[in-house]
Formats: structure tokens, C-alpha cells, sequence
């Protein structure tokens, strides 16, 4: 057994939604969902077939997009996870319709940060054993800081 790192860095102005589902149809439902999920979306994914042609399947709406992440799939080579970016969008206006999925089975990471994705490597294949998610926690937050929160998340029209 062997346990990698593999990063996945994100795109300027956009998520990584990281995955794991089972099926082959994951690749259409996914789209579906997201093309549901919030208009003027734009995205890319990328499926790790695990059986079979054990082939990277992609899907988007964004050429880039879709790109990036089909590449960042193979990269991960782990059979059904999935990677999506996402621009224009939020992970938290898409979460609900991707968990709706019936094939999907888990979501490891919802991020603009990098990440880096702990693959294990057996005879058998590739798994993801957990993802670190941006840097180590620093401090508590002061009031100013969590006034500053607190706006932001005003100023973006996710608060009253």
C-alpha cells in the first residue's frame, strides 16, 4: 500500500467540488443537476470510471472548466470519485441538487482553497483515504473578525 498527496489547485473565481459516486450514468445526472442548480452556471467535471475501460468521463459547459477537471480526475485516478468546478456560482447553491443524485455516494471537499487529496494505491487501484482543505487553523476570531464575517456574508446577499 501507498499513500500519496495529489493537489488540486483551484481555478481564479472558482470551486472544486470533490466526490465519490458509483455509477456510470453519474456523469449525465451530475450535469443535470448542476444546469438545475442556479443560472448562468459554469462547469466542468470530470468522473473516474472504475470498472471496464476504467476511463476519466467529463461533462460541462465551460470547455475550460471541463478541461481542468477531467485532467484533475485523471490526475486523482480513483475510481468513482468525481471532481466538478464550478464559476459563477457558490458550492452552497449546489450542494443540495449534487447530495440529491442518486449515485452519489459522498462529498469529500466544497473549496476555493487548494487542496490536497490523500490517495492510497493498492494492487487493486486507487482510493481517497481524506483531503486536507486549505491551511491549519490559526487563532480564534476576535469581534472585529467575526463582524467582518458577518458583513461579508451581507455584502455577498447571503444574510439580511
Amino acid at each position: 500500500m501507498d499513500i500519496q498527496i495529489v493537489g488540486v489547485k483551484p481555478i481564479e473565481s472558482c470551486n472544486v467540488i470533490l466526490g465519490m459516486a458509483h455509477f456510470l450514468k453519474t456523469v449525465e445526472d451530475l450535469y443535470e443537476a448542476l444546469m438545475d442548480s442556479t443560472p448562468n452556471i459554469r462547469f466542468g467535471l470530470g468522473f473516474c470510471e472504475s470498472s471496464g475501460p476504467c476511463l476519466v468521463r467529463g461533462e460541462g459547459n465551460d470547455p475550460e472548466l471541463k478541461n481542468q477537471a477531467v485532467q484533475s480526475a485523471l490526475k486523482l485516478g480513483c475510481g468513482h470519485s468525481f471532481i466538478i468546478y464550478v464559476k459563477n456560482a457558490y458550492p452552497i447553491n449546489v450542494l443540495d441538487q449534487i447530495r440529491k443524485v442518486s449515485e452519489v455516494c459522498c462529498i469529500y471537499a466544497a473549496t476555493a482553497n487548494p487542496l490536497q487529496v490523500l490517495v492510497c494505491e493498492t494492487d487493486q487501484g486507487r482510493g481517497i483515504v481524506g483531503v486536507i482543505d486549505g491551511s491549519h487553523s490559526k487563532g480564534i476570531e476576535t469581534e472585529n473578525e467575526a463582524n467582518s464575517r458577518r458583513e461579508f456574508l451581507r455584502k455577498i446577499g447571503y444574510k439580511l
